[in-house]
């Protein structure tokens, strides 16, 4: 960011040679019209040059939400919110959504991976067009809720790219959706040997090293002890997450690995490890379907907890050593370090707390919504799980919230203090799905785990899983390529380059 620093210092010293040589109090003149128009967003003033950024915002421009995040929930907010009313800046390492729920199919290449990612430019279009709306590639390191001030570190590609760049920005209304970070529970070397499934490159990493093993295993040379250490799939977690990719798996291994891989074929399988019962939130019946779907396409159930994380070998609760070629880490979300570092009150489970509207209670201007956010005890409500409809519901409602905080004349920072709070924030779950492979997936439409409704299983509810996600995707153009992809992998099978 040398370039960007140097354009900085280079016309603050502009301003101030044209300032000390003009006798009357006129504007400064500075001959680069570029210059002076970042001058006049980013100001250098009262902070040293590494910490320049974007000023706080002055009566009569129109305030600014900095919105911390691009997950379900930031985006859901970012989509709703009056852009005549407010000024949007997004912070975050990713400049796209994914659409988590089909995360699972790009890993065996059922769709590619930009069908589940869509740009923050087409959620938001003000943040590509309007003057004072902006997308900065970076990370969240500090904030000053007395300054109103959110102190920033762009993301880089590694230490031999670019050099990160601080700055900070002041705003007006802040909002926290940055999500929640994989669960470890301390054990050693699962950061270093399994991959998580949260991200686009995330399921990238398990289809490129997926594919490497398959076209290794067929090496002329290699042990039949080592081809089936390479072909060994492990999945920790028997949620939803775990349960569909490993379905997917199977799908693949079944229709796609036994037809172009037919050397190796016997000595793949797939291996799903609970600590419970898998798919725990489902109806009971839905668990014994999925249970035996699963076993039926070749999948091992096994019911233990993980220990310790080796190169080549996981070691469960009993002492018994599981070989793998790819561990996949599926055993849930926690928050996040910059969460657990913020000193404001914690909801249980450490996440940020909020009262009924989404507010962090405990200080002027900030609300929290998505995985990161909890209800307060103080509320007495529970905690919401952490679900991509959940997310999406608080973005909508906190959006709908903050359009009417502006139209009341209380959008700029500490300016809200009168406005009264009316409707709060209620969730209603509309159920949940999940697909286990071969045409089969989970509907269960119940409101809670104790309470009674619909629940299917089979053909009909993959049916219905797929055309709910379909409408779900965020865009046209997404649910065009979505569909396409299926059509072709129906036609041609799926595809198994390695790019």
């Amino acid at each position: 960011m040398s370039w960007f620093r140097n354009l900085i210092r280079v016309s603050a010293t502009r301003a101030s040679s044209s300032s000390s040589s003009s006798s009357s109090s006129a504007k400064p003149r500075i001959s680069d019209p570029f210059s002076y128009s970042l001058l006049s967003c980013f100001s250098t003033e009262t902070r040293p040059a590494q910490y320049s950024g974007l000023r706080p915002t002055k009566p009569g421009e129109k305030p600014r939400v900095v919105v911390l995040g691009s997950g379900w929930a930031g985006c859901r907010l970012m989509k709703g919110l009056d852009t005549k009313l407010y000024d949007v800046v997004c912070v975050s390492p990713r400049n796209h959504m994914v659409f988590t729920p089909l995360l699972a199919s790009t890993c065996v290449g059922t769709l590619e991976f930009r069908s589940v990612a869509e740009p923050i430019g087409r959620i938001q279009p003000a943040i590509s067009r309007e003057p004072g709306s902006y997308f900065f590639l970076s990370n969240c390191i500090g904030l000053d809720t007395d300054k109103h001030l959110v102190q920033c570190e762009t993301a880089t590609d590694g230490p031999d790219t670019l050099e990160p760049w601080k700055f900070e920005i002041a705003y007006d209304k802040l909002v926290i959706a940055l999500g929640a970070e994989p669960t470890t529970f301390g054990i050693q070397g699962v950061v270093e040997h399994a991959v998580f499934l949260r991200e686009v490159y995330h399921a990238q990493e398990i289809r490129r090293k997926l594919l490497l093993n398959l076209m290794l295993s067929d090496v002329p040379g290699v042990s039949e002890d080592e081809k089936s250490r390479l072909l060994h799939c492990v999945v920790v977690g028997g949620g939803p997450t775990g349960v569909e990719f490993s379905g997917e798996l199977s799908d693949f291994i079944q229709k796609d690995v036994r037809q172009r891989y037919s050397h190796v074929k016997d000595y793949i399988h797939v291996t799903l490890i609970e600590a419970n019962e898998i798919l725990s939130s489902f109806d009971d019946r839905l668990r014994h379907y999925a249970t035996k779907q699963l076993t039926k396409s070749g999948v091992r159930l096994v019911r233990g907890i993980v220990k310790d994380v080796k190169d080549k070998t996981i070691v469960l609760n009993d002492g018994t050593e599981v070989p793998y070629g790819l561990l996949v880490w599926s055993t849930g979300v926690g928050p996040s370090s910059f969460v657990n570092s913020l000193q404001i009150p914690k909801a249980p489970g450490g996440r940020i707390g909020v009262d009924e509207w989404l507010r962090v209670p405990s200080v002027q201007d900030v609300f929290s919504i998505g995985d990161c956010s909890g209800f307060l005890e103080s509320t007495g409500k529970s905690v919401l799980p952490a679900l991509a409809q959940v997310a999406e519901r608080e973005g909508k409602y906190l959006a709908n919230l903050l359009n009417k905080i502006g139209e009341a004349g209380g959008g700029h920072a500490n300016s809200a203090k009168e406005y009264v709070y009316k409707e709060p924030f209620v969730y209603k779950h509309l159920g949940s799905m999940a697909t286990v492979g071969r045409y089969k997936a989970l509907v269960d439409l119940r409101q809670s785990k104790e309470a009674k409704g619909l629940s299917l299983a089979g053909f009909v509810s993959w049916f219905i899983w797929r055309s709910a996600y379909l409408t779900r995707v965020i865009s046209w153009r997404n649910r065009f390529y979505v569909a396409i992809n299926w059509l072709t992998t129906l036609v041609f099978g799926r595809d198994i380059s390695r790019i």
